[in-house]
């Protein structure tokens, strides 16, 4: 019998169980075809991750509509055209009794410049920061949009699950649209998704709300939020616990916390967590930094989390809960560097995406990860990838 806390099964809310207590956090695969649609080569990289042990595996960025894209290589799912790829990938992706999680994503304005002339958010507010100069200033969504929107995750969440996936995730991190829509900085509409802060979560709760009469109360519905969304400006810590307990009130089965690093975390990412815990029932998932088992056990016995999200060791490892399981882990360093601390700092999120698209496409592709150092490497893969958009960053922050 495995005594660690990492094995012990889960309930979800909805009275679905999870096996274990591993969370194979989103990885961006940027895998699909010119038409956004995915290939078998999906299947091949989900079957490794779902026999390597995880509870529950959650997709790369999948968006609900082709005219919003957040990356080279996305697939978009909003009609049925791929059924029959998407049933082969959930059936790989949940054998070994591992629940498979499709992320549901808009990038609103967030969308790069080679991907949008002009893209569209809650407000004609454009993307601020460092990385401002990739993305076209957006217009305001109408209304009518914003329900549009609203109905295409709806129909997304569908036929995820008439293809077999386990549930979805709904992304609100990242400043991608949902996030958009809860910070005041980003939404500053007079209409009933903008002003308070009960209306600015009108867009999540509503489609939350749609998905769960759609597709049933035993289908299993996430969220993910981020630390790095904190802003006294904009989404508050308030108005992130607020969030959290309304959709806990609405029924939601999951919550996934990330950006941080717990082992060495800057922003106090365990005590926030804890405090979340002790607001809500709902189960947490922590995302970021965990390399040792002594840490995730931490996490668990000290109810900052319910859960154990991973992504970067995922990605060369992709067995490594059943690794700890067995008692033969020893985790793997990732010290990518391009030999100046100033540069490693500028690029960091560029150049550990490429590692990690790079990994899963070996994957993909039935072969081994390849474990390298050279930060360079990783963007050389990249423009491989993805040409030289592929160093692009895709992400305000």
């Amino acid at each position: 019998m495995n005594y660690l806390q990492v094995a012990k099964p889960l309930v979800l809310p909805n009275g679905q169980q999870v096996k274990n207590r591993f969370f194979k956090s989103a990885m961006s695969e940027t895998m699909a075809n010119q038409d956004h649609q995915p290939d078998d080569r999906y299947a091949t990289l989900y079957r490794a991750w779902a026999m390597g042990g995880s509870g529950i595996v959650v997709t790369g960025n999948v968006m609900v509509d082709s005219t919003a894209l957040a990356e080279p290589g996305n697939v978009v799912v909003e009609d049925e055209r791929s059924l029959a790829t998407l049933q082969k990938w959930a059936q790989a992706g949940t054998t070994n009794h591992t629940q498979l999680w499709m992320q549901l994503n808009h990038p609103g304005k967030q969308s790069p410049k080679f991907l949008s002339a002009q893209p569209a958010g809650p407000s004609a507010i454009p993307v601020h920061g460092p990385n401002q100069k990739y993305f076209n200033p957006p217009r305001e969504l109408r209304n009518s949009e914003v329900h549009e929107i609203i109905a295409k995750y709806i129909r997304t969440a569908e036929i995820a699950q008439e293809a077999g996936f386990s549930g979805v995730q709904i992304h609100g991190a990242y400043g991608y649209l949902v996030n958009q829509f809860l910070s005041r900085k980003g939404n500053q509409r007079t209409d009933e998704f903008g002003g308070s802060l009960e209306n600015r979560m009108r867009f999540l709760a509503d489609i939350y709300k749609g998905i769960r009469e759609s597709c049933g109360p035993q289908f299993s519905i996430g969220l993910k939020l981020s630390v790095l969304d904190l802003d006294l400006e904009g989404f508050t810590e308030h108005d992130s616990i607020a969030v959290i307990q309304k959709m806990a009130t609405l029924g939601i089965d999951l919550i996934e916390i990330s950006g941080d690093d717990y082992e060495d975390s800057a922003v106090g990412f365990s005590g926030y967590a804890h405090m979340i815990h002790q607001l809500t029932d709902v189960p947490i998932v922590l995302s970021g930094g965990f390399r040792r088992i002594s840490t995730m056990e931490e996490a668990l016995g000290t109810h900052d989390a319910d859960m154990i999200g991973m992504c970067t060791p995922m990605a060369v490892m992709p067995d490594l809960p059943n690794q700890i399981l067995a008692g033969s882990y020893q985790p793997v360093p990732l010290p990518l560097t391009m030999g100046s601390r100033k540069l490693d700092e500028k690029y960091s999120p560029t150049f550990i995406t490429a590692y990690c698209e790079q990994q899963a496409r070996r994957l993909a592709e039935g072969k081994r990860p390849q474990l390298y150092t050279s930060a360079w490497r990783a963007l050389a893969a990249s423009i491989q990838m993805h040409g030289p958009n592929g160093l692009t960053p895709r992400r305000a922050q």
